[in-house]
């Protein structure tokens, strides 16, 4: 029998200058987004060029982000099971979102360009390797209807990096 997990967010709109919603303009587009047992309120608002608050975090960059800790964490997983010790991950990800003439929008692809540093040079072929893997298992990057791509780089402590790019899996 499958499982299933059902996660909680509470999101609460903070921005009432005093007259609610009376204009487009009256209003900043600041929330709060809270998840039972977590210390941290992550505040939001909308991108900038969408009247937003660009010190906060917009829902765009949240979409990216999940895709992009997703697969870091399918990754290290992968690796641990295999006997690869990774020592640092970073990833540089990026979304194209199309706008509409209508002002409605929608994701055409998100890239998402780990590094990773690995100690055994000897592992880096089947490092790169499990970036497809990872793809397959992340659940947020099954979920979604765009193309989430992969140009990972692993490198050995104190070695040149070996590249390849990969998936255009939806």
């Amino acid at each position: 029998m499958a499982k299933q997990h059902e996660y909680r967010l509470t999101t609460t709109w903070t921005g009432n200058r005093g007259q609610g919603t009376a204009d487009y303009r009256a209003y900043s587009r600041d929330h709060e987004l809270r998840a039972p047992g977590k210390k941290q309120v992550l505040p939001g608002s909308s991108d900038p060029a969408f009247r937003g608050d660009g010190s906060r975090y917009n829902p765009e960059e949240l979409l990216v982000g999940s895709l992009s800790a997703c697969h870091m964490l399918w990754i290290l997983h992968l690796c641990a099971d295999a006997g690869i010790t990774v020592t640092e991950y970073t990833d540089e990800a990026s979304g194209v979102m199309r706008e509409q003439a209508d002002g409605a929008a929608e994701f055409t692809s998100v890239t998402l360009r780990p590094r990773v540093t690995i100690t055994d040079p000897e592992q880096i072929e089947e490092a790169q390797a499990l970036h497809e893997r990872a793809h397959q298992l992340c659940f947020i990057a099954r979920s979604v209807k765009f193309p989430v791509r992969h140009e990972p780089v692993t490198v050995a402590e104190n070695r040149a990096p070996k590249t390849n790019s990969s998936s255009d899996a939806v």
